[in-house]
């Protein structure tokens, strides 16, 4: 997208979202970063998101919203802790004594107030404000992607849907951003289990924006949920080169594409996709959104008997300097599954106790006021079942079965830790939890019905029970 194209001072102030700058570059780098995290790319001939923040900070030093955008994006990443960075913590603070400073719009200090809580962890207060935001601006797309990506790691999946929802008919097909905004949708749809509206939205976005990657994932996702393997294999291929060229997602889209691979047992495949795109990807980019992945993607093949014992270590290299940061529970539990797997037990002991210690510190910290019931527990069921503990995994995880949600991430993502569960079911010498693991079977029958990986299982779970 050419530089002429993105809104100046006037164009923004003309769509009623006017920016405290006098700068017009200013103001056009900052819709070329949001142009770009909208499209999970950094584009080259933008100079990609870093390059175009330098510039915003080069054309305007003092520009909040400027500093709201970067600061924010950061925070988001959940790469950094704020806790042990310096670097971001005064990046923050920087961003709070500008909007003090100056005569800001009401909207602009709002933006403020909801990066100042999104740095401390306290996504549900500030998705409040950004939904105050969107009440009266529900054309504000940072505030809306903002919330988007906060709602997700709380595992929010009505709100995914009816964030957008709510400002949808506010817009319009000729406005910037139109086709990523149906993504947006769909992904809440497909979410809260509308399949059929999911796609449907999804493929009008894709008819308009090719190259949307946000929402040929959310296609991935619908026939992963409704194990259409093959329909799953064909779309990710037949858009292949649409989509890889969107750096921040390809890795992700590569792992919807092995999941298809793992789910019909052809584990050379998915293992060629693991080293060829998600582990190189991982030492690349450092990206959370890569490195879960691998995470999990390894987790998901060793549960199915194949052994990645060497590629465990290989990843814990990546992780293991995440060990303290705590930033999500759900990255938490991904960087659990690296040490476990790699039988560092020094490096897994030291993240669940830096998380138990978190989990009795005050504070509006809403992972951290999580960890306590939900985080902390889940480590240690991992930990049990690491250790071939398998009933003592299983009276652990089935209890918290329906509040695993609050972990965050969709239900793809979390399906394996209700793999976990099922395996910790049927390797437990207790008979009742092996029939409370045919019984968990028949539900994910009914749910993904003809899923080749619950066929699997349920052969397995029987042999057990002759």
């Amino acid at each position: 997208m050419p530089t002429t194209s993105f809104r100046d001072c006037q164009a923004w102030r003309a769509e009623g979202l006017p920016l405290s700058t006098t700068s017009n570059e200013a103001c056009k780098m900052y819709d070329a970063t949001l142009y770009q995290f909208m499209n999970w790319r950094n584009d080259e001939t933008l100079g990609g998101i870093e390059g175009c923040i330098s510039a915003i900070k080069a054309a305007d030093p003092d520009f909040v919203m400027g500093h709201v955008i970067s600061t924010g994006l950061e925070l988001m990443g959940t790469g950094s802790s704020i806790r042990l960075d310096e670097r971001l913590n005064s990046a923050v603070r920087r961003t709070v004594e500008l909007a003090n400073s100056q005569n800001i719009s009401p909207r602009e200090r709002l933006h403020v107030k909801a990066v100042e809580l999104l740095s401390r962890g306290n996504y549900p207060d500030a998705c409040s404000v950004w939904e105050d935001i969107l009440a009266d601006h529900p054309t504000d797309l940072l505030a809306l992607k903002f919330s988007h990506n906060s709602y997700f790691y709380m595992g929010a999946q009505a709100n995914l849907r009816d964030s957008v929802a709510r400002v949808l008919p506010y817009w319009k097909p000729h406005m910037p951003f139109y086709s990523f905004l149906k993504g947006l949708y769909a992904f809440g749809l497909m979410e809260t289990n509308f399949y059929d509206r999911a796609e449907k939205e999804a493929m009008e976005a894709l008819a308009l924006s090719p190259d949307d990657a946000w929402s040929v994932h959310t296609v991935a996702h619908i026939y992963e949920m409704k194990a259409e393997v093959d329909k799953g294999l064909k779309f990710m291929e037949s858009r292949e080169n649409d989509w890889k060229i969107s750096d921040m997602l390809a890795g992700h889209n590569y792992w919807h594409w092995a999941l298809n691979y793992i789910e019909k047992g052809q584990y050379e495949a998915a293992l060629q996709i693991y080293d060829s795109q998600i582990f190189t990807r991982c030492k690349t980019s450092a990206a959370i959104l890569d490195i879960v992945d691998g995470s999990s993607m390894l987790s998901r093949l060793e549960l199915e008997g194949v052994c990645v014992k060497d590629r465990w270590r290989e990843l814990l290299q990546v992780t293991q300097p995440h060990t303290d940061d705590h930033v999500t529970l759900f990255n938490d539990l991904h960087f659990l599954m690296v040490s476990l797997g790699a039988k560092e037990s020094g490096t897994s002991q030291r993240l669940l106790e830096g998380l138990q210690d978190l989990a009795k510190e005050p504070g509006d910290n809403q992972q951290h006021q999580l960890a306590g019931t939900i985080g902390v527990p889940m480590c240690q069921a991992m930990i049990e079942y690491n250790q071939g503990n398998y009933s003592g995994a299983m009276d652990i995880l089935y209890p918290l079965r329906y509040r695993m949600i609050d972990v965050g991430g969709s239900d793809a993502q979390r399906d394996i830790f209700n793999q976990l569960l099922i395996h910790a079911a049927m390797k437990s010498k207790n008979k009742h939890h092996q029939k409370l693991g045919r019984c968990l079977l028949v539900e994910r029958d009914t749910m993904r019905p003809n899923s080749p990986l619950t066929d699997r299982l349920m052969q397995r779970a029987l042999a057990v029970h002759d």
